[in-house]
């Protein structure tokens, strides 16, 4: 479990490659190591990792399988790559973001910055199946980083957040551009509550279903649009 907080950045020093497994080496800053066993977990950019080898006190090894690597950005990384880093919550802990799995659903592509004295917006263009979960004023994690949604159109597949200055000095956004792809994990009460939702629609409507979508496309609509779980408290 993680709480979406990004405790680090850290780079990429070294990629062993593997038939379907890479392994990845991460020089971390001074005392995020502290404790840290072999058998952890360590979120990269939104993903959990397992420790497999401690090499010093601020360098340790991740494999990681190609199935992670087909869902994620890690398939794309090279050596000095920098990514955001989280380790794994202790019990008790404070959770200032919101609770995370470190298992990314997809990605996204950044398709607008626009940067201003005090604050750097973003937008990204979602893929279909995702769009569904993602809310205005809902939360959202992007590179492991647990952010609130400023404005989302599902209909045309994007959706905006806002960094404070803190976020940005903590994280590696501005290291992104246009045509980039983050990792992206659903807020699983969302998703939970989405779904619960349309299943009943699909069930209650049954065979009238198709005649209900027939018409609400002809308005360039669909069910999705009538589907909004409560939004949680708004965060930055």
């Amino acid at each position: 479990m993680f709480t979406g907080i990004i405790q680090a950045v850290a780079t990429i020093a070294a990629i062993d490659e593997q038939p379907g497994l890479r392994t990845f080496t991460l020089d971390f800053p001074v005392g995020f190591c502290q404790d840290l066993a072999i058998g952890a977990s360590v979120a990269h950019d939104g993903v959990c990792l397992t420790v497999t080898e401690l090499l010093s006190p601020t360098q340790a090894r991740f494999d990681v399988m190609l199935p992670t690597l087909n869902i994620t950005t890690l398939g794309s990384y090279g050596v000095g790559q920098r990514v955001n880093v989280e380790r794994a919550a202790k019990e008790g802990a404070e959770v200032g973001g919101h609770i995370l799995s470190g298992h990314v659903d997809g990605t996204a592509a950044l398709v607008q910055v626009v940067p201003t004295d005090t604050n750097y917006q973003m937008r990204f263009e979602l893929a279909p199946a995702l769009r569904p979960y993602v809310f205005g004023k809902g939360y959202i994690a992007i590179n492991g980083a647990s952010l609130t949604v400023a404005e989302a159109n599902r209909q045309e597949g994007w959706f905006e957040v806002w960094l404070i200055p803190e976020t940005r000095r903590m994280t590696v956004f501005e290291d992104k551009r246009p045509g980039d792809r983050v990792n992206i994990e659903l807020e699983r009460s969302t998703q939970v509550i989405v779904d619960t939702v349309r299943d009943t629609v699909a069930a209650t409507l049954g065979p009238l279903r198709p005649a209900l979508e027939a018409l609400l496309a002809e308005k360039g609509l669909t069910l999705d649009n009538f589907v909004a779980p409560i939004h949680p408290a708004q965060r930055t």
